[in-house]
């Protein structure tokens, strides 16, 4: 999961600081960690199978070699018996048994039976919010101890950009003036409500995503899109490269994440790093996470979506305080700070 978005990011910020302190193992697909200057510090153990897989499980179990601790960055966990003295897991979120209605029988199976493996079979849980520490409890009635480690953002990376700005904007044919949405396409990222705040507004929409899992991968989507009239207005980056995104978000009027559930949220804090004030759902961690800094909606009603997109447009005093609202609020949050305690919880497992 090195390159997928949320748990990816987790994984590529906080490896680099657990290299000074612990002989590391990666279990990956060597091809993935070429651009991160990872492979060469480190034994990579070259892992193929697909996430979620039966076969997953039969090629961890025969290649986990004997180790100290073993840390999984997600639920995945080998199930079967591992060489490993301690193990930890990093459980996000627990959304597949909070939206459990919603997935199919296989996946139902599947989740239930991880999560609640991962609790099971490992020493330390850690979760990046108390709102999802809650939610590991309440779905699997765990008594374990669980740690709250906070997710961060890169600062290096995301920050006010003044150069370039009019070439990104042509090189992915942005429209001058436009609201962002950065995300997966997941049912709980709220888009189809998010589509239907914006029909009647003056404003076009940025998506920062794959194009076709978007429209493949949900047809009510594509009808709404074209039954509204909304195919000049929305805008399908496709894929863009790590070192675009800082700069779409610094052209972006505001940004917009309507998510119904979030175990922590990184886009946001990305956005209010780059000076983009942000509109965010008043659900889940959402509010733990950006605290006053933030102009609040009602996820699941689209018209207060809608007035809230409305006034953040119209009041530049408004913008002017979210976004240095942002900025103090961002400073909560560090990658270095997370992986110390993480280091820390791995430390006190020896």
């Amino acid at each position: 999961m090195h390159n997928a978005s949320g748990i990816g990011t987790y994984i590529k910020n906080i490896v680099p600081f657990l290299l000074n302190n612990f002989d590391i193992t990666l279990l990956a697909k060597s091809e993935e960690l070429q651009n991160y200057n990872l492979k060469n510090k480190v034994k990579v153990i070259e892992c193929n199978s697909n996430i979620y897989s039966i076969k997953e499980q039969f090629e961890l179990f025969k290649k986990i070699p004997k180790c100290d601790v073993f840390w999984s960055p997600h639920y995945n966990i080998p199930v079967l018996p591992i060489k490993a003295k301690k193990r930890i897991v990093t459980i996000h979120d627990v959304y597949h048994l909070a939206f459990y209605d919603t997935l199919n029988l296989k996946q139902k199976l599947y989740a239930k039976f991880m999560i609640n493996q991962a609790v099971s079979k490992s020493d330390i849980i850690l979760t990046v919010s108390e709102f999802s520490k809650n939610e590991i409890i309440k779905y699997t009635n765990t008594r374990k101890e669980i740690k709250v480690i906070y997710n961060a953002i890169n600062f290096n990376k995301f920050k006010v950009i003044n150069n370039n700005l009019e070439k990104l904007k042509n090189k992915y044919s942005l429209p001058n003036e436009f609201i962002l949405f950065v995300g997966n396409v997941k049912p709980h990222k709220n888009l189809k409500r998010l589509l239907l705040a914006i029909k009647d507004l003056d404003i076009n929409l940025v998506f920062v995503g794959k194009k076709d899992g978007f429209i493949t991968g949900d047809e009510n989507i594509k009808k709404l899109i074209t039954k509204n009239n909304l195919k000049e207005r929305i805008y399908f980056t496709g894929y863009v490269k790590d070192e675009d995104i800082p700069v779409i978000y610094n052209l972006a009027k505001l940004f917009v994440f309507p998510s119904l559930y979030e175990g922590f949220g990184i886009p946001p804090l990305e956005a209010q790093a780059c000076g983009c004030p942000i509109i965010v759902s008043n659900v889940a961690s959402l509010p733990e996470v950006c605290g006053d800094s933030a102009l609040y909606c009602n996820p699941y009603d689209v018209n207060d979506i809608k007035e809230k997109i409305e006034v953040l447009l119209n009041n530049k005093q408004l913008r002017e305080e979210l976004i240095q609202k942002g900025f103090e609020n961002i400073k909560r949050f560090s990658w270095e700070k997370s992986a110390k305690k993480i280091i820390d919880v791995i430390e006190g497992l020896k």
